[in-house]
């Protein structure tokens, strides 16, 4: 599942690519983790969110505990109650620079990253709603790893060709499901001696 990814593109240029306007400020920092605010497009306008829907768990004595960050939503699972609705009337795309994964041995792992060539800012595909927890927040949509993926992680973020984004945003939802997909086209791997998590950070 993606943990990590890095959007280092400005608000104006997401606007700008995507055509949307923008809406307010973002306080989102380049690299993205669960539970901080991210930008997506949502309903025409490039917005700030906090990446994950919250999960209320209770604790010992029965009291909520700090509400845990679900930043991921399996394409397989989308006619879940957790998602189902914010799939058929809320759905968002996120724009991303490249994603991570972590590779490697327990305790050891560092940061694999993956990006489309010639490609500065690719679209993920989202679905978002509002949180009395945290306001709007968002979730990635994961579905099988493609080839170039694979071999690192078994699903990945399903990324959107361009010809698809209106697809996803405005299509009904039996369309928008077929796009929940392996990415077909080539992808681009670096692999680095970054640790997964770095002291300060919370991959």
């Amino acid at each position: 599942m993606c943990n990590l990814y890095r959007m280092s593109a400005s608000t104006a240029e997401v606007a700008n690519l995507f055509d949307a306007v923008e809406r307010g400020q973002t306080n989102a920092g380049p690299e993205v983790y669960p539970g901080y605010p991210g930008v997506v497009v949502a309903s025409g306008e490039v917005r700030s969110m906090t990446w994950g829907f919250p999960l209320v768990l209770k604790g010992k004595n029965g009291q909520p505990l700090k509400p845990k960050p679900v930043n991921n939503t399996r394409a397989d699972k989308l006619d879940s109650f957790m998602w189902r609705y914010s799939f058929q009337e809320r759905r968002c795309i996120i724009p991303v620079t490249e994603f991570a994964e972590a590779e490697g041995e327990k305790g050891a792992k560092t940061r694999t990253w993956f990006a489309l060539p010639d490609e500065p800012i690719f679209a993920v595909a989202g679905i978002w709603r509002d949180t009395p927890e945290w306001g709007p927040a968002y979730s990635m949509v994961m579905t099988e790893a493609c080839i170039h993926v694979a071999d690192v992680h078994d699903r990945m973020p399903v990324i959107l060709r361009r010809a698809h984004w209106r697809d996803w945003l405005e299509g009904p939802p039996d369309h928008a499901s077929l796009l929940c997909r392996p990415y077909p086209d080539l992808m681009v791997r670096k692999r680095t001696s970054e640790p997964w998590v770095r002291k300060g950070a919370s991959a």
